[in-house]
């Protein structure tokens, strides 16, 4: 019996040394206001980015703040335009690298300056037999001899016929393909095929994301690459636009 009293002494003491209910509540509210704190820091992040346009900051931002306070007024709101940010931060993304594939040259030459846009095809063709490579498409502005755009092959040649004159088929995001006439210049300095107007090709090239060409060669018949297009900043080509 002693024994008994003397236990429930001891639980009624730990009892009286452990946090009362109202102790508990105020460390809950506590740590509800920190994590809403927090919550509202990232939300704000995440309306900087948006405000910015930088869609992909602002979707790091959204994404942090969905995952690890879920349940707090600030995700509430950010959830209302997270879907619409995702979308801009992989378009933007997309544009990114789009932008990315395009090269871009200036050299002086003479007393004027030539400028260059140059693209590689998407996938590698065999256009000789020995294996498939790349083809590169060209934009030239050239102080002397003026504007002008060129397929380049890194092997073969394209057909004897256009050596004097042919055609090139292109296609843009899937429309109708249509014929463009082209040449091939009597040189061996590079394995080149001019488009003889530079001008449409390259209107169309600016309001495409891909074009899709086709050409003739010397040893295996027709061949069709394409360009991912779409990431040409006009402004490296003065006056073309």
């Amino acid at each position: 019996m002693k024994r008994n009293l003397t236990l429930a002494a001891l639980v009624l003491v730990l009892a009286a040394c452990g946090p009362s209910e109202a102790e508990l509540r105020a460390a809950a509210e506590a740590a509800a206001a920190q994590k809403e704190q927090a919550a509202a820091e990232l939300a704000r992040q995440y309306d900087d980015a948006l405000a910015a346009r930088k869609w992909e900051m602002a979707r790091i931002h959204g994404a942090a703040l969905l995952a690890q306070y879920p349940d707090t007024q600030a995700a509430a709101q950010v959830q209302a335009t997270f879907d619409e940010t995702k979308a801009k931060a992989e378009a933007q993304r997309e544009q990114e690298r789009l932008s990315s594939l395009w090269n871009y040259a200036r050299v002086a030459v003479g007393k004027g300056e030539q400028r260059s846009a140059m693209i590689y095809s998407k996938q590698p063709v065999d256009v000789d037999g020995s294996g498939p490579r790349t083809v590169q498409l060209v934009f030239r502005d050239h102080p002397q001899w003026g504007r002008s755009a060129y397929l380049v092959l890194q092997a073969g040649d394209f057909a004897k016929a256009c050596y004097g004159s042919c055609s090139v088929t292109v296609a843009a995001d899937g429309a109708a393909p249509k014929k463009m006439s082209a040449n091939r210049p009597k040189t061996d300095e590079a394995i080149a095929m001019f488009i003889d107007n530079d001008k449409a090709l390259w209107k169309l090239v600016r309001k495409s994301k891909a074009i899709e060409v086709e050409f003739q060669t010397r040893d295996v018949g027709p061949c069709k690459v394409v360009f991912e297009v779409g990431g040409l900043d006009g402004k490296q080509m003065p006056g073309w636009d």
